[in-house]
């Protein structure tokens, strides 16, 4: 029987991805991490392991991931960018972490709860596909998996409906089958990201100037690490609703502008993984997501000689941020993706 190390959290999905598991044959073995503050899940995740009838280990991994996720995540916020954690953390927390423990047990495979699929191609790699509930879908958190990881990862879950799977755990009486599903990142716990940072960072925030785009001065803002990109809450009043068009890191400047003056058609999107290993040598085009829920949109992906790639989108596109992840799609198929550096606006002629 093969073994497989399953990410465990506590909750439904990944729950029922080991009951799925054991219906293949395989011999689960779970792994739950402890991430941040206290192990509040220890309690649901030893009854799911016990009701299945499988092991579960504990691995506390709180100094790596303040380390890795944590502290970058607050550092992007200081310099202007809204990051994706969750993203790196897949790379660089769990499945290194599921990995790690499958070496030690010796098992050929690694599993997680996410709603995505994976097949093989002609050439042997391995594609991350979306899941086939599109609702449900989670191929844009898988963006920087890499094929080292993806040859030995199972997704059990990538042709299920969530309805499907809560139906599931509720035939095999499952406390967790009416569990919500979690809404925020697993550090925030229901608090702003923007009380997050003033209780974690060891630096205060910097007031600075807010500017209207045609270079008028507005008012000040209370820090470029409480604002994004199309927020409208927060700013000074105006006679037509203002948005923040860019964030200034360079000279702590927030620049604002009313709807019309939102959005680019081209960007720049560094740290570029491509999910087959094989970096395209001339521009493709693709479809791209700019954050996890948004409609992807057509456009052309241009490599640069320095890794990162242009993206010209079919169309203008409000809300393009910088330190969001960039996801690239041929249909259903992820490509890869990277972090939005910087976008070309059109807006800003007064400054």
């Amino acid at each position: 029987m093969k073994k497989v190390v399953l990410a465990l959290s506590g909750g439904v999905d990944s729950a029922i991805a080991a009951h799925l598991l054991q219906q293949q044959g395989y011999q689960v073995h779970g792994l739950n991490l402890l991430t941040w503050g206290d192990d509040n899940q220890r309690e649901s995740v030893q009854e799911i392991a016990d009701n299945l009838h499988f092991p579960v280990e504990f691995l506390d991994v709180r100094q790596t991931f303040s380390e890795q996720v944590i502290q970058p995540f607050i550092q992007a916020y200081h310099n202007g960018l809204t990051p994706s954690p969750c993203v790196f953390c897949n790379r660089q927390i769990k499945w290194k972490a599921i990995l790690q423990k499958a070496d030690e047990i010796g098992a050929e495979f690694v599993a997680t709860g996410h709603y995505a699929r994976l097949k093989q191609n002609e050439k042997g790699l391995t594609e991350i596909w979306k899941a086939a509930d599109l609702a449900k879908d989670q191929s844009y958190m898988l963006t920087f998996l890499m094929q080292n990881m993806l040859r030995r990862t199972l997704l059990p879950l990538g042709e299920y409906s969530k309805p499907c799977i809560r139906e599931i755990a509720a035939g095999l009486g499952l406390a967790v089958s009416g569990k919500p599903d979690s809404q925020d990142l697993c550090f925030l716990a229901c608090t702003d990201y923007r009380d997050f940072l003033r209780q974690h960072s060891v630096r205060p925030a910097l007031p600075g100037p807010i500017y209207h785009v045609d270079g008028r001065l507005l008012g000040e803002h209370q820090g470029l690490e409480f604002y994004t990109i199309g927020q409208r809450k927060g700013l000074p009043s105006s006679t037509e609703a203002l948005y923040v068009v860019e964030k200034r890191s360079a000279d702590n400047s927030l620049i604002v502008g009313f709807l019309k003056d939102l959005g680019a058609d081209t960007f720049f999107v560094d740290q570029v993984n491509w999910i087959s290993g094989e970096n395209p040598q001339k521009a493709i085009r693709a479809e791209v997501k700019i954050r996890y829920k948004a409609i992807p949109t057509k456009a052309t992906v241009e490599p640069q000689a320095e890794g990162s790639v242009l993206v010209t989108a079919d169309k203008l596109l409000r809300d393009i941020t910088p330190g969001q992840i960039a996801a690239f799609y041929d249909g259903d198929h992820l490509l890869g993706g990277g972090v939005i550096v910087k976008a070309s606006s059109h807006c800003t002629n007064g400054l």
